[in-house]
């Protein structure tokens, strides 16, 4: 991706930020790529499928998100990681952004770059639905709490997959009902094929089914996200500070990223019948 000029004004605030805030990452080379107490990765379904069940029960309880996916890995993840940090185009995007949460949760500096500029989509998703970036870590930290600080490069990758989550709903549009956050994970799995994300979006297509009407082409509606992400490059390898200060549609064409049809065809459908898109899941709806 080429260089934008707009990027640069972003905020030099944020910039001094990353640096004292997280000290380390000026010794980034000198880490292991892997840090050698890391666990191998394993499936283990029935895990996974516990810690779904509560996720139902709740779709903000992000904690079971991670722990499904700590169940249902991305076993390419090292190769994929290892092959971004050694290009050219990885080590100039890790000098720029060392860490990512000052940058999205630097307001002020996003909303000094054009009204029409993905900064602007994405500030008035994350104040409209009450998120911080920094919000996803303390989630995150109540996970890892357990498990050793793993001062890794490939610590610095996974936080890369994180941290833009919340950056793919603002570029494919998808919003945070159940179906939307299905969505995206169909969308996220062919960016990032950790099996945790399809089982987590068809289950929970699978569940709304069940609570809404069975007109509405729910399953289509994830498949579609699923083939969204696969003609798109990987986000989170992408310079999220150029991508922040681009034109929202100049953004998406340049990623590949079309319009959802089904998505929207699902939510005109629950909408004629009376359901809320947003309380599906909810005791209310199930009734």
């Amino acid at each position: 991706m080429d260089s934008f000029a707009p990027a640069a004004t972003i905020s030099d605030s944020v910039e001094t930020d990353a640096v004292v805030e997280t000290p380390r990452e000026s010794h980034f080379d000198d880490r292991a790529f892997i840090d050698p107490r890391r666990k191998p990765l394993t499936y283990r379904p029935l895990k996974a499928w516990g810690h779904f069940r509560e996720l139902i029960k709740d779709k903000e309880k992000t904690e079971e998100v991670f722990r499904i996916f700590e169940s249902l890995p991305w076993k390419g993840v090292e190769p994929a990681a290892r092959a971004y940090l050694t290009s050219e185009r990885g080590r100039q995007v890790r000098a720029s952004e060392a860490y990512l949460v000052p940058i999205l949760d630097d307001h002020a500096a996003l909303r000094r770059l054009p009204e029409d500029s993905v900064a602007h989509a994405y500030c008035d998703f994350m104040e409209r639905e009450g998120l911080t970036a920094q919000g996803l870590i303390d989630e995150y930290a109540k996970f890892s709490a357990e498990r050793p600080d793993y001062n890794d490069q490939l610590e610095w990758y996974y936080s890369r997959l994180r941290d833009t989550h919340d950056l793919l709903h603002v570029l494919t549009g998808y919003g945070r009902d159940a179906l939307g956050e299905a969505c995206v994970l169909a969308f996220t799995y062919s960016q990032q094929p950790a099996f945790a994300n399809l089982f987590i979006s068809y289950m929970a297509g699978l569940n709304m089914r069940k609570r809404g009407t069975t007109d509405a082409p729910i399953l289509r509606a994830i498949r579609e996200g699923q083939r969204l992400g696969k003609a798109c490059p990987r986000i989170a390898e992408q310079s999220i500070r150029e991508l922040l200060a681009m034109p929202l549609d100049e953004a998406r064409a340049k990623l590949n990223i079309t319009p959802a049809r089904f998505y929207h065809e699902v939510h005109k459908v629950w909408q004629d019948n009376g359901i809320d898109p947003y309380d599906l899941l909810s005791e209310k709806q199930a009734a």
